[in-house]
C-alpha cells in the first residue's frame, strides 16, 4: 500500500512513520515546506501528484488558545484545506483519512459522546475542526474521521511532557480535576488509522465519523497522578486538585469528552487502547519510567 500524508514532525504523523516502517507500508510524510496546509490549493496539487493508494491528514493547527486570536487561519488550516483535500482525493477516487477531536461537543451530557450526538464546540479549535468535518464529508464519499483526545506522546507538546517538565522542579502541581476525557497515546492512533487504511485497500473500508480514544476515562488530574506515579524519580510532586474556574484559559474547554467507542470497533474491529499502557510506553522512551 501506498499512501500519502500530509505532517511529518507532529506527534500522531511521527508514529505512523514508525509504524509504517514496522508494517511495510511505502509512505510519504509532506512536512509544511512541502505542502503548507494555509495553501489549500497547494495541498491539492500534492494529492494530485502522487500516485498513492490513500491520503491520511495527520497535520493541524493545535494551539488551541491561540485559535481564539486567529480563528481564521485555524480554520483555513483545519476547515478549509482538509475540505480541499478530500476534493482531489474524490477526483482521484483515493480514500481521505481526516483526524479531529473531542472538542467538537460542548460537554454537557453525563455520558460518553456517540458519533450522532449533536456538536456544539466551545471554542475557535474545536470550530475549525468541526468545520473540516463538514467540508470533507461533502467533499469526499470515501473518508473517515477519527476524533480522538488528550494526545500524547515522547515528542511535541503535549500534557506528558509538560508534566515531566515543570513537575520535575515543583514540589506541587496544581491541575484541573473537572474536566473528563480519554488520553490517547498518538502510537494508537497511528496503528489505527493503518488499520483504517489497510481495510480500505482490501475493499473493506467503511465511510463515516468514529471515535478512537483511549480508556478508563480520567480528569487532567487523574493523568498527572498516574504520569507521576509511574516515573522513577525519588521525589514526586503533589497533585492538588483544583477547578477549571481556578485555571482560567483564552478558550473554553468540555467539562465531559469522553468518547464512546463502539463504532469503530465493530466497523474495524478496532478496540479501544488502555492509555496506561501507552503511557508506560511513552515514560520508557524518555528514561522516565520506574525501573
Amino acid at each position: 500500500m501506498r499512501a500519502l500524508v500530509f505532517g511529518s514532525t507532529g506527534q500522531v504523523a511521527r508514529e505512523l512513520r514508525r509504524a509504517a516502517a514496522e508494517l511495510g507500508i511505502e509512505a510519504s510524510f509532506l512536512d509544511r515546506a512541502a505542502a503548507d496546509l494555509a495553501d489549500p490549493e497547494a495541498c491539492a496539487a500534492a494529492v494530485r501528484a502522487a500516485a498513492a493508494d490513500v491520503v491520511v491528514n495527520a497535520a493541524a493547527y493545535t494551539a488551541v488558545d491561540a485559535a481564539e486570536d486567529e480563528p481564521g487561519l485555524a480554520t483555513l488550516v483545519n476547515g478549509t484545506t482538509p475540505g480541499v483535500i478530500a476534493a482531489a482525493c474524490a477526483e482521484k477516487g483515493v480514500p481521505f483519512l481526516q483526524v479531529s477531536t473531542d472538542y467538537v461537543f460542548d460537554g454537557t451530557p453525563g455520558r460518553p459522546w456517540r458519533e450522532t450526538d449533536p456538536t456544539g464546540p466551545l471554542g475557535a479549535y474545536g470550530r475549525s475542526k468541526l468545520a473540516g468535518e463538514t467540508a470533507v464529508t461533502a467533499a469526499c464519499p470515501d473518508h473517515v474521521i477519527l476524533r480522538t483526545a488528550w494526545v500524547f506522546s515522547a515528542h511535541g507538546t503535549n500534557f506528558v511532557r509538560t508534566m515531566l517538565r515543570v513537575g520535575r522542579t515543583r514540589p506541587e502541581m496544581r491541575v484541573v480535576g473537572d474536566q473528563h476525557g480519554c488520553p490517547t497515546a498518538a502510537a494508537d492512533i497511528a496503528g489505527a488509522l493503518w488499520t483504517i487504511a489497510e481495510d480500505w485497500g482490501r475493499g473493506r473500508g467503511r465511510a463515516g465519523i468514529f471515535h478512537y480514544a483511549g480508556t478508563p476515562a480520567t480528569t487532567w488530574a487523574g493523568f498527572a497522578e498516574a504520569i507521576f506515579a509511574r516515573t522513577g524519580w525519588p521525589e514526586k510532586p503533589k497533585v492538588t486538585v483544583i477547578s477549571t474556574a481556578d485555571w482560567p484559559t483564552k478558550a473554553l474547554r468540555p467539562a465531559n469528552s469522553v468518547l464512546d467507542c463502539g463504532a469503530i470497533e465493530a466497523a474495524y474491529g478496532i478496540a479501544q487502547p488502555d492509555w496506561q499502557l501507552g503511557l508506560e510506553s511513552v515514560l520508557e522512551e524518555l528514561g522516565e519510567a520506574a525501573a
